[in-house]
């Protein structure tokens, strides 16, 4: 049985960097894991308590917290905007923290990884990233990192998934999230 591993882009640009990493790891999954990327994060309206009630939930929300009850796991791929994460990939996660103690993140892996053009790669995003999935409830793989620097001179004419490093290291991260995932729940 193959493990399942949501990807969730914290970048909207059609060209971006982040979201030809997360292309990457959909096609170097390893065998037995699948990468499911996920489309319609800017479609979510901003979490509001008042509009998340039983049979009003929009449905962009209820199709994100869908797509992570059924992983096993979730990989989320975040750029770094004025050092720290993105407001759509922050509003994914407060949708899949509700409801709260029983939310879609609660006791799944999470591993948070992504490119950036300053020479740290975004690892301060990706610091408040692991920070908001913990509070939120996931498992947060803290040893399992990846923060890649200078995007869009090492990506300017090649794709992550055709650069022999980032394609090493990104396999590795999606093994180790699918080792993780497949661990019994613990009683």
């Amino acid at each position: 049985m193959s493990v399942r591993i949501l990807a969730l882009v914290g970048s909207l640009r059609a060209g971006s960097h982040n979201r030809q990493l997360a292309e990457a790891a959909v096609k170097l999954a390893p065998e037995g894991a699948e990468v499911d990327l996920f489309e319609g994060l800017a479609e979510i309206p901003f979490y509001n308590e008042d509009i998340d009630v039983e049979g009003g939930v929009p449905a962009a929300a209820a199709r994100l917290r869908d797509a992570a009850n059924a992983a096993d796991g979730l990989i989320l791929f975040t750029p770094e905007y004025n050092g720290t994460i993105p407001a759509v990939l922050k509003n994914a996660i407060d949708w899949l923290s509700r409801p709260y103690g029983a939310g879609a993140l609660s006791g799944k892996p999470v591993a948070v990884v992504g490119t950036a053009f300053g020479q740290y790669g975004g690892v301060w995003a990706h610091d408040e990233t692991r920070k908001s999935v913990g509070v939120a409830g996931g498992k947060v793989l803290e040893d399992v990192k990846l923060s890649i620097p200078g995007s869009l001179t090492r990506f300017a004419e090649t794709h992550p998934a055709d650069d022999a490093e980032v394609a090493e290291q990104l396999t590795e991260v999606i093994a180790r999230l699918q080792g993780h995932a497949s661990e019994p729940a613990a009683a």
